[in-house]
């Protein structure tokens, strides 16, 4: 191609383009609608602006500051990667894959999918992706298996208090606890990849333990601990506390509006029609698990044995919504080859599976494990 042709098609593509450039984009006219909206505001009652960023500051601020940098779970979140890192010093993450390698192989799984649901288990949901997402790259997992092992994870607690608080409000209740652990805790750590690699995931493999690397570094001790405790503070401040704000901003505006309570009070008749209590289950949906299994607690003499079995096998899970929207997709879509949204799809997944969990142990098996 001559230099005329060249300056011709140039030329051509410069007019295309121009062309494009002059018509309204959708993304444009949200922007405009906006700026519109904005300056009508600010000129008839510039107040609302101003109460609506007050809100919004009003929401997140609680929770941001005393909840996590100056509570107990921005301690815990540090902690529990201080001791997964430990854990995966002293040889953990392969003595699993060699428990889980032979319960695994018949589905034809990754026996790596399960690593983040034994780490959230001992620790934090955060904790648990940021160790365990590098593994599941190191162990050459499908992207679809990458999704169960998210999927999996949320169905286990995220706080050790959870489960012994909702463990004594059960048995305050004449509930014998040991089925409803063994149902909810260690069997969806199996079914659960089981249905997902047969139905939605499928891209799944078996591998050896031959073709395995090993996982355990060998990192000197002393700087697994510092090292260790600085992923811990860039992990809590660089994603975990964004996550939990840009969610509770969102609950401020919706407030605001005065459409949240309506929200809360939906959410509370569907909790109830699947047998979740309905105050406790919002806790845990939109604030704390542990929260949630300390109030219940408060009420173990008041409440239907159905609901609370509901709600304490929702509280075992990876919620609050925060999490699900905010923290996992932010940590999982740096270690792992999940994008944002692939990361927080399986989540939903997940908790929707563990909703249906909850519903179908609290209103059919409670009334089977109730001490005569």
């Amino acid at each position: 191609m001559n230099d005329l042709q060249k300056t011709s098609t140039n030329s051509s593509e410069a007019v295309v383009l121009s062309a494009a450039r002059k018509k309204w984009a959708p993304i444009e006219m949200v922007g405009l609608v906006l700026f519109i909206t904005s300056m009508v505001t600010l000129f008839i009652s510039p107040e609302t602006i101003a109460g609506l960023f007050n809100a919004i500051v009003a929401k997140v601020f609680p929770t941001v500051v005393t909840v996590f940098l100056t509570g107990e779970v921005g301690i815990a979140i540090i902690v529990s990667v201080i001791v997964g890192r430990i854990l995966e010093r002293l040889g953990f993450t392969d003595a699993l894959i060699r428990i889980f390698l032979p319960l695994m192989k018949w589905s034809k799984i990754n026996p790596s999918v399960v690593i983040p649901s034994v780490y959230h288990i001992l620790g934090d949901i955060n904790a648990a992706g940021k160790i365990a997402g590098p593994i599941l790259k190191r162990a050459k997992a499908t992207k679809d298996e990458q999704k169960i092992a998210v999927a999996t994870m949320v169905q286990s607690q995220q706080s050790f208090a959870t489960f012994m608080i909702g463990l004594v409000a059960l048995t305050a209740m004449g509930i014998n606890v040991f089925p409803i652990i063994v149902l909810t805790i260690f069997v969806p750590l199996f079914v659960v990849p089981f249905i997902l690699s047969k139905t939605i995931y499928r891209d799944t493999k078996s591998v050896k333990l031959e073709d395995l690397p090993r996982f355990t570094p060998k990192t000197p001790f002393l700087k697994v601990m510092f090292d260790s405790s600085r992923e811990g503070i860039e992990l809590l401040l660089l994603v975990v506390i964004p996550a939990v704000a840009v969610i509770f901003a969102f609950i401020g505006v919706f407030e605001y509006i005065g459409i949240w309570k309506s929200v809360e009070s939906g959410m509370g008749s569907v909790l109830s029609a699947l047998s979740i209590h309905p105050d406790t289950g919002i806790l845990s949906v939109l604030v704390s698990p542990t929260l949630a299994m300390a109030e219940l607690g408060k009420l173990a003499s008041s409440v239907d044995p159905r609901l609370a079995v509901g709600s304490f096998v929702l509280a075992s899970s990876g919620l609050p919504l925060s999490v699900i929207f905010g923290q996992i997709p932010a940590t999982w879509v740096s270690i792992s080859d999940l994008n944002e949204r692939e990361a927080m799809g399986a989540a939903v997944l997940g908790i929707i599976m563990r909703v249906a969990t909850a519903f179908i142990v609290g209103y059919f098996i409670t009334p089977l494990v109730m001490y005569v």
